[in-house]
């Protein structure tokens, strides 16, 4: 079922909702655009969350069946295909790159963790050695794949698995998770911040009126999309437009926050070339679904801020 509709923050007319975003801006929180939404829910299915879609519009992620087992889905323009990785008693769908490769991880009968990649159908295990657990999160155009691991003392550490080689790290011995990789290699993800891993060198993204941030997706435009927590214990989406950073706040005038009308809370999970951003929300009845959407077209906000700029002054002028 795909449901569409258009956000302006769930206000009442035009002029208020400028009058708000006029005072948002003021007070430096981020700015949220008149994103437009589609919900994708795989029929049948107790919740579904979209993380990941590739420059043909394949979406990835995963669901939960009326049993309540979790099962991976590949997406292609609304015809949804469940993944399932053989003998599996759940699978995930995380990342999938424009050839249709698929990457994801899943829980083996004695219940241990394990990365796999799909080619085509054919698929392979991926885990770091000795790890006691290896998740999967993204892979690029080259089959380069990124994902974190627990190893022998059950520390979390990021990876990226070029051909069989991995390569390990953590941003300053903290818990680290790597998340998602663009094709110039350059790598989101969370640790005691969200973070971009660029050459060895990491650019944070630092919560700011927040306590957490996670970079999720990343394009390569570099736009990142990604999740934080407000202050109330709120989730939010977020999209950072891209360049080159050594540390930045989130939220903050440099991102945009990405929010459902009505959701209990958002997650912008992927981004592709195109701009279209997916994720998922949780509804007033507690449900999960994904849902897909666009950036704003730049001459759109132009327009939007020459209105809230002329609102603003006019306001002004009144008092």
């Amino acid at each position: 079922m795909i449901t569409q509709f258009i956000s302006f923050r769930a206000i009442k007319g035009l002029a208020r909702f400028a009058v708000a975003a006029v005072l948002t801006v003021s007070s430096g929180v981020a700015l949220a655009a008149p994103f437009s939404f589609s919900t994708i829910d795989v029929p049948g299915a107790r919740g579904t969350t979209a993380y990941r879609i590739n420059a043909t519009g394949q979406i990835v992620g995963y669901y939960f069946d009326a049993s309540n087992v979790q099962h991976g889905f590949l997406d292609t323009g609304g015809s949804f295909s469940p993944i399932n990785f053989p003998g599996a008693t759940s699978t995930t769908a995380f990342g999938i790159n424009d050839a249709g490769q698929i990457v994801g991880d899943y829980i083996d009968a004695a219940n241990g963790s394990h990365g796999y990649l799909d080619v085509g159908g054919i698929f392979s295990s991926i885990d770091v050695p000795g790890a006691k657990a290896t998740l999967v999160y993204g892979i690029n155009a080259a089959g380069q794949i990124v994902g974190y691991y627990f190893d022998a003392s059950g520390h979390e550490r990021g990876f990226l698995d070029t051909g069989g080689s991995f390569l390990t790290f953590d941003f300053s011995g903290a818990p680290t998770q790597a998340l998602g990789i663009n094709d110039a290699g350059q790598i989101v993800g969370h640790s005691a911040v969200g973070f971009l891993y660029t050459g060895g060198s990491f650019s944070q993204m630092i919560p700011f009126g927040a306590t957490s941030v996670h970079a999720v997706g990343i394009n390569n435009a570099g736009q990142i999309v990604g999740d934080y927590i407000d202050l109330s214990g709120q989730v939010h989406g977020f999209l950072y437009p891209g360049g080159s950073f050594s540390a930045i706040d989130v939220p903050s005038a440099a991102t945009t926050t990405i929010d459902i009308p009505g959701a209990k809370f958002t997650r912008a999970l992927g981004i592709n070339d195109a701009g279209q951003i997916v994720g998922d929300y949780v509804d007033a009845n507690n449900v999960y679904h994904g849902f897909v959407t666009a950036v704003p077209e730049p001459g759109t906000l132009a327009l939007l801020g020459i209105g809230l700029a002329g609102l603003a002054a006019s306001r002004r002028r009144r008092q």
